[in-house]
């Protein structure tokens, strides 16, 4: 082994000797096949020495192309250890948005597929921007993620990664973990860098199908899921979790998004044996402990060591030891005193909150505040409907009306619908809440929902 895997005195340490304790267990299973703890461990001392071969050092920027797997989640952790500088996105981010490289600047792009490829890039630069030098100058690994760009174009999140492992440094129960949540939001690497910490066996998907989904909670005996309202909302549509034996699932948390009301009740009598949590994480900041006041309660107690909140008018405000440097292509969120004001607005109770949801998202209809989840919720326990997402739409009189896609569970006469639809509204929500746009479509709910989420939880 060369100099870059000896004696790796680094943040990712205590993680490699927890996977070489692991020996034999498995860690990793991805495609069929399980990795073992001291597997993964050989591979990151080797991918270590495989980057310090290619130049890629402290300071170094670089992209990690990628997806779940072995070697990804190997390449993470050497890239760790060589204090490197490095944004893990999704080809499919990549494609879609092309000009995330020309914020992150690499000097080096990973591509991980059936093969493993590095291309320089180019040469370092002296224009960096001042929070990528001073990592540089102190010597320490980052990790830049990029928000959704729901409200705008994406931000560049420029974290210590060494700082974001600190929480993994505590052990927590091991737990059989599907890792639903995507490889480039924090969210994903959370429950990977847990599980991996923890000596939990994670398993990696390939896509979110809900009957995939299913069949892996099945087959590897999974006893956590973490994911979005939006797919289990999916799940219990499809009916993909009728007939498999899921009876190894003890826990669902759920977070990035607000959970109707009635698709926690209708997850809460598919499951009435699992605990439902909800969780609560901000890109910019990590993910918070969380506890639900009930598996069938939408009120929630988020914080834990490390966060400070309070509420201002309502927006829920967060200063975090874990907290961000700060974007790389934005000013910086925080007030005077060091709070991240989050944009999501909170309900209290005590030492529990509801999410109502963003601040931006609400529906401002001639001065009364419409959040769309509210409505969604009204329209998902109407029995004609199979899937509904709200929004607002200009209107000269009342500044912004409410409308909603609607999916029908089967082919109705659409004036006879939208007449049903609109009666069971008016018999459940304020007059101004009720939607005065139906639109009736075959797909693109589940898309169309996910464009409000910041950060896979």
């Amino acid at each position: 082994m060369g100099n870059g895997g000896a004696g790796l005195m680094n943040d990712i340490d205590f993680i490699v000797a927890r996977l070489d304790e692991q020996g034999a267990k498995t860690a990793i299973f991805w495609r069929s096949e399980a990795y073992s703890g001291d597997w993964i461990a050989r591979q990151v001392r080797a991918d270590i020495d495989w980057l310090t071969e290619r130049g890629v050092g402290p300071g170094s920027v670089a992209i990690l192309q990628a997806d779940y797997s072995p070697r990804s989640a190997s390449l993470l952790l050497a890239l760790a250890a060589r204090k490197a500088i490095f944004a893990p996105l999704l080809p499919a981010t990549l494609s879609k948005t092309p000009g995330l490289v020309d914020i992150v600047a690499p000097e080096f792009e990973i591509q991980v597929g059936d093969e493993v490829t590095i291309e320089p890039l180019s040469a370092a630069r002296s224009d960096r921007h001042p929070l990528i030098r001073r990592l540089q100058e102190e010597g320490r690994s980052g990790l830049i993620l990029f928000t959704s760009g729901s409200t705008g174009a994406p931000k560049a999140v420029l974290h210590d990664f060494g700082r974001l492992l600190t929480k993994f440094h505590k052990l927590r129960p091991a737990m059989c973990t599907l890792n639903f949540l995507l490889f480039d939001h924090w969210g994903g690497l959370n429950t990977l860098l847990h599980c991996l910490a923890n000596g939990s066996p994670v398993v990696l998907p390939e896509n979110r199908n809900a009957d995939y989904i299913c069949r892996l909670l099945e087959d590897h005996r999974v006893e956590l899921l973490p994911a979005s309202p939006t797919f289990l909302n999916m799940l219990l549509l499809s009916g993909a979790h009728v007939n498999r034996d899921l009876g190894s699932l003890r826990l669902i948390t759920y977070g990035s998004e607000p959970m109707p009301a009635t698709t926690l009740a209708k997850l809460a009598d598919a499951f009435p044996k699992v605990e439902l949590r909800q969780t609560y994480g901000l890109i910019e900041l990590g993910v918070l402990r969380a506890k639900s006041e009930s598996s069938n309660s939408l009120w929630v107690k988020v914080g834990g060591e490390g966060y400070d909140l309070r509420v201002v008018e309502g927006i829920l405000q967060i200063k975090a030891e874990s907290a961000m440097l700060g974007y790389l292509n934005a000013d910086s969120p925080f007030t005077d005193d060091g709070y991240f004001v989050t944009g999501d607005r909170v309900e209290l109770n005590g030492e529990y909150m509801r999410f109502l949801g963003r601040d931006s998202e609400l529906i401002n209809v001639g001065g009364q505040k419409v959040f769309p989840v509210e409505v969604e919720t009204v329209l998902l326990a109407c029995e004609l409907v199979h899937d509904a997402v709200v929004y607002g739409e200009k209107h000269p009189l009342t500044g912004k009306i409410v409308c909603a896609d609607v999916q029908l569970k089967s082919e109705a006469d659409e004036n006879e619908a939208r007449r049903a639809i609109k009666r069971f509204c008016s018999e459940r929500l304020e007059a101004f809440k009720v939607p005065v746009k139906l639109r009736f479509v075959t797909a693109g709910i589940h898309s169309d929902r996910l464009k409000r989420i910041r950060v896979g939880r």
